[in-house]
């Protein structure tokens, strides 16, 4: 009795040679709808699905895969006597190959103008079940969803007469996965369409970008995945220009940078460290905010990441290269800047397109044996009930200097204090366990410069010890959350100081 192949593919690249290949072994090739048309077109010997279950496809094609003629062949253990028995019985012959992939619901609902009767005729009923009892039965079938194993599979066919137990159980495995991740596609569209909030369960999806040299630390073993319905503006669909692979350590700060710089309307330049950002200006170009940024920390900078959020020049790239950094982000390059920046072999030019940053995902915090999911912190002074509690109210110019220091100590691990003037963040103190301990490094960091800056944390104040740090550095201005019981407290070491203070009522903890 010849092998048998059953061949369904939605995506026909490489199937007719596939499939030609196969037949050339020896196989005998059952097929469906477009595909064994396309088959047949091509000379290759085929023989319907229809002509084997005797029954024609139904309701638009929703059925045809679906008999037991099909599924008998797919899921009989052909070493057991009474499965091969019961399938003489019924006239059914097994099937020692199946290679299907399903309707594109991926791509479908990637489309903004699909409508939901569209997306639902692309959920693909009959080959999942197909995939799914052929890879069961692995022990007997060899499975293919992928057309990146056609080559494989073919090789050991040619070479050994059968494709290995290994082979097939890798095949198997990647079948499950594949349907796997199409399940969760479709669940996390129907989810959404229904406007459920927090489902009972969450099921995620993502595919591997690259392998990582490495993680956070050399002995950590690391791979980057990417959501493939993800934001279009992010890390993981940023196009590289130039430079080595993004490390681990790259892609996590890269990510923080872009955050950070896509909250400006106006040109900005953001420099990161470690998560944090180290410096951030704003200008009137790319050219200005960078020296803004620069001039924040032209320490810390140093072998830091800088995205910017208009096109890098020829002017912005002679300076950039003057220091070390791992990375330049932007939403593009001239060519003359292009030519200087590249001219440093290791440094990372990406692009992303800033004309998607309005796009917001769930942040996904991974904990021991679960997963924390929350809305992105999108809050501006427009969302707050902001006041000025204090007697003092503030010029135009601190008001400006407040609203630049609040935009960036949203970013800032927690606890945060910076200290800014209207154009550039002057220090900032990060990840402190006391907020006076926070307040004193973005204070020594900004030195004379505090004289008639503005501070801004993350969250309120527990004592007045921060304000009276605060005002011996020369701060003018002050904004904060609110909110501790202890609120009088340091209005009253404000009013004490001159020192303006707004209350916004939103926290900003960045964990």
């Amino acid at each position: 009795m010849a092998k048998r192949a059953l061949i369904s593919v939605s995506d026909k690249a490489g199937v007719v040679e596939f499939a030609s290949a196969l037949q050339r072994l020896g196989y005998e090739i059952l097929s469906t709808g477009g595909t064994k048309n396309l088959l047949k077109e091509q000379g290759v010997p085929v023989i319907g699905v229809d002509e084997v279950t005797g029954f024609p496809e139904i309701l638009e094609g929703r059925v045809k895969t679906l008999h037991p003629s099909i599924h008998g062949g797919l899921l009989a253990k052909q070493d057991n006597k009474a499965h091969m028995s019961q399938l003489d019985e019924q006239g059914i012959q097994p099937f020692d190959l199946v290679c299907v992939n399903l309707y594109p619901f991926q791509q479908t609902i990637s489309n903004p103008a699909v409508t939901f009767e569209e997306a639902i005729e692309n959920i693909d009923i009959g080959g999942p079940t197909m995939l799914r009892a052929a890879a069961k039965n692995h022990a007997h079938i060899t499975v293919v969803v992928d057309a990146l194993d056609y080559d494989t599979v073919l090789s050991q066919l040619e070479t050994d007469g059968s494709v290995s137990m290994e082979t097939r159980k890798k095949l198997a495995a990647k079948v499950f996965r594949h349907t796997a991740a199409y399940d969760a596609h479709i669940a996390r569209y129907l989810t959404e369409q229904s406007g459920e909030e927090n489902p009972e369960r969450f099921t995620l999806t993502y595919e591997r970008q690259q392998d990582l040299r490495y993680g956070e630390n050399p002995h950590q073993q690391a791979a980057f995945y990417r959501n493939p319905l993800g934001s279009e503006f992010s890390v993981a669909h940023a196009r590289q220009h130039h430079g080595k692979e993004l490390s681990y350590n790259n892609i996590k700060d890269a990510d923080a940078a872009m955050q950070i710089v896509k909250d400006f309307d106006e040109p900005a330049a953001v420099a990161v460290k470690h998560m944090n950002p180290c410096g951030v200006g704003r200008g009137s170009t790319s050219y200005e905010a960078f020296l803004k940024a620069y001039e924040s920390d032209s320490t810390s900078i140093f072998g830091g990441i800088v995205a910017f959020n208009r096109a890098v020049d020829e002017k912005t790239a002679g300076k950039l290269v003057e220091i070390f950094l791992e990375i330049v982000i932007a939403p593009a390059f001239t060519d003359e800047a292009m030519k200087i920046l590249s001219a440093k072999k290791n440094l990372r030019l990406l692009t992303v397109p800033f004309d998607r940053k309005g796009t917001h995902e769930h942040l996904l915090t991974s904990v021991e044996g679960g997963l924390l999911v929350q809305d992105q912190d999108q809050f501006t002074l427009e969302n707050g009930d902001v006041r000025v509690a204090t007697d003092r109210q503030p010029t135009e110019e601190e008001w400006e200097a407040m609203k630049m220091a609040w935009k960036v100590v949203k970013h800032v691990k927690s606890n945060a204090i910076v200290v800014a003037d209207s154009q550039m963040t002057l220090g900032i103190g990060a990840g402190q366990m006391n907020r006076v301990g926070a307040a004193k490094i973005a204070l020594e960091q900004a030195g004379d410069r505090s004289q008639g800056a503005s501070l801004a944390s993350d969250a309120f104040f527990p004592m007045d010890d921060t304000v009276e740090a605060a005002a011996k550095a020369g701060i003018t201005s002050i904004i904060q959350t609110g909110g501790s019981i202890r609120d009088e407290d340091s209005i009253k070491k404000a009013n004490e100081y001159g020192i303006t203070m707004v209350l916004t009522g939103i926290r900003h903890f960045k964990h």
